[in-house]
């Protein structure tokens, strides 16, 4: 079952990483002189030898070895949660923080360097930091996997003051009444098991936001642009609410 549930993310990852570079099934049909329908089905795993998966890999600019260390790395047994240590280094450095939490996102390096036109020297100065954190692991063509689970909770405070500092007052800036910002906002009273289960699906929603931008990583045709999402909930402080009240009955 193991051995399924590996092949399944090797042909996943390596259908992501030749559609980063370029490679359709058209033009990996041409490259490799089959038809169109053929290159499909390896795509698929069908007809899919070691020779034909090396050198797919080989044209995403991956060896089969890093193909094969990248899918056990989506497996079981990735950490859920940062060191002290680790977030304490995170939070010291904005751009590194970023840039974890885009490698995390499945973000190439060399996609967060076009976007903020970063030279080289940079880039590889933070790759070397997170990988000497035991954050990231370095592929080839200057590639990069997270060496932590995607689903990670960030539980102590270097983290979450960095949040504090740096992210909130985005939100906090947001015109609201704006068409363009896109919110949902609920007034519910539960118990605090209806508490627990409402942080559950939080949760939930965020971890089918990480599978949208997959699939639109893989299939957009669009430019793509950076998005914040924040799911907050929070006991409420109704106090002026019912100072309103007593007013009115006055």
């Amino acid at each position: 079952m193991r051995h399924e549930s590996t092949s399944a993310a090797i042909l996943k990852l390596l259908r992501r990483h030749l559609r980063q570079e370029g490679w359709t099934a058209l033009r990996l049909a041409a490259e490799l002189a089959v038809s169109e329908a053929t290159a499909k089905r390896w795509l698929a795993g069908k007809g899919l030898t070691l020779a034909r998966l090396d050198r797919l890999a080989s044209l995403a600019g991956l060896s089969l070895a890093d193909l094969v260390r990248a899918a056990e790395g989506t497996q079981d047994g990735l950490a859920r949660e940062l060191t002290l240590a680790q977030e304490r280094a995170l939070s010291a450095d904005i751009f590194l923080s970023f840039l974890f939490m885009a490698i995390l996102a499945g973000i190439q390096p060399s996609e967060i360097m076009t976007d903020f036109s970063l030279p080289a020297g940079m880039m590889e100065t933070a790759l070397l930091k997170l990988e000497r954190l035991a954050l990231i692991d370095r592929l080839r063509q200057g590639r990069a996997r997270a060496l932590v689970d995607r689903a990670l909770v960030f539980r102590k405070a270097p983290l979450r003051s960095l949040f504090e500092r740096h992210m909130k007052q985005l939100y906090f800036e947001l015109d609201y009444a704006a068409p363009e910002t896109r919110y949902a906002s609920e007034l519910i009273k539960l118990s605090d098991v209806g508490a627990a289960q409402m942080a559950e699906l939080i949760e939930k929603l965020r971890g089918e936001v990480q599978a949208l931008s997959d699939r639109d990583r893989e299939t957009a045709t669009l430019p793509r642009k950076w998005y914040g999402m924040l799911s907050v909930m929070r006991e409420l402080d109704l106090s002026a609410v019912r100072d309103s009240g007593w007013q009115l009955a006055r």
